[in-house]
């Protein structure tokens, strides 16, 4: 008998000496995490992803070069789904500078990392096996912005397109989005198109609709969104509309996070650190724009990133200074959140990452 199961990774700020990195069962009736097995030995796996097909999940951490300074490195790990057990399989250093994302090319044979610190990006192959290659490209960007956080260029993410032709690089420092041509039979990519934004917005986090021809950024600085049309044959963005991701009445400070579209591309989802809520706005099909509908309450201070499960019922939210992973219903017809009194305490969690796996 075939069954599909649905886990849930957390990765976290850690020191080497302890837990950093969680495998969970999800119960997809409740959206309540049972925490099946944990890895030490890492420092800091606050960014990671899964990859069903082979059973495997990468994060990146904190490493050291042969010289002894602080690097960019990831681990792969193997996943059984019968026992939540992971199994380390390697660790390979990404770039020659501390990272803060990582994601996977729809083919499953690439990772992708960025540095916040470094401003840079990475190409790295996977092996058949599940573990990670050598570096096979490294791309710096140059330059800065308006804002004492932007004296460099600051890469916070990479986010491949549904066809894994291109991908899109957010330079926080920069106030730019990075369109990047993939040629991954050559193990390599380079800047097909640029796309500047207002000064001081420090674009983080982007992604792609899942059926219309429009991306979606959240910018750090200056807590908005930004809706991009997608040009995927020639590989461009172009900005359709900014809104704010914070209600007029709160006038604290606040810097964004994370971003995400519900399964049916109707609503988007973004996190306030500060005013410590999720904003959640609905998605016009006809031409991609957005429209706040609430901003709720996350139950825990800073969060970071958060999940909508697979069916699209729940959100996880990791409050890292909550401690805590607070689970929230989700209307689908209103695409509002109520909390399910559910919650997971974990040490500074950072990321959460849903994986369906059939066995």
């Amino acid at each position: 008998m075939v069954t599909t199961t649905t886990f849930a990774f957390i990765g976290s700020y850690a020191n080497a000496d302890g837990p950093g990195l969680y495998a969970c069962a999800f119960d997809d009736q409740t959206g309540a995490l049972k925490l099946l097995s944990q890895a030490e030995g890492l420092q800091n796996p606050t960014f990671l992803v899964p990859n069903e097909a082979n059973r495997t999940l990468y994060t990146i951490l904190e490493g050291t070069d042969t010289e002894g300074r602080r690097c960019g490195a990831a681990a792969a790990y193997r996943f059984d789904p019968a026992s939540g057990i992971l199994e380390r399989l390697n660790e390979e250093i990404t770039l020659p500078a501390t990272t803060c994302h990582i994601s996977l090319d729809p083919s499953r044979r690439f990772a992708m990392t960025a540095s916040y610190h470094g401003g840079m990006i990475s190409l790295s192959p996977l092996l058949d096996d599940g573990r990670i290659g050598p570096t096979a490209d490294i791309h710096r960007h140059e330059g800065s912005s308006i804002l004492p956080a932007q004296s460099q260029a600051r890469a916070h993410s990479v986010i491949p397109d549904r066809a894994g032709r291109y991908a899109v690089a957010s330079d926080l420092g920069l106030d730019k989005l990075f369109v990047y041509r993939l040629d991954l039979p050559n193990k390599s990519m380079r800047i097909q198109s640029e796309t500047s934004i207002a000064p001081g917005s420090g674009p983080r986090h982007f992604v792609f609709h899942p059926d219309l021809p429009y991306g979606y950024g959240i910018n750090e600085l200056n807590s908005t969104f930004t809706v991009y049309a997608y040009d995927a044959e020639e590989g461009s963005l172009s900005v359709v509309q900014t809104i704010s991701t914070l209600p007029d009445s709160y006038e604290g400070d606040n810097a964004t996070a994370d971003i995400h579209i519900s399964p049916d591309g109707k609503f988007l989802y973004g996190s306030n650190r500060g005013h410590d809520s999720l904003a959640v706005c609905a998605i016009d099909a006809a031409t991609g724009m957005i429209t706040p509908v609430e901003y709720a309450p996350t139950l825990g201070g800073h969060p970071r990133n958060f999940a909508i499960s697979p069916d699209g019922r729940f959100v996880l939210v990791a409050n890292r200074d909550g401690n805590n992973i607070v689970t929230f219903s989700r209307d689908a017809a209103s695409g509002k959140l109520q909390p399910t009194g559910s919650e997971f305490a974990a040490s500074k969690p950072v990321c959460i990452r849903f994986a369906e796996i059939t066995v």
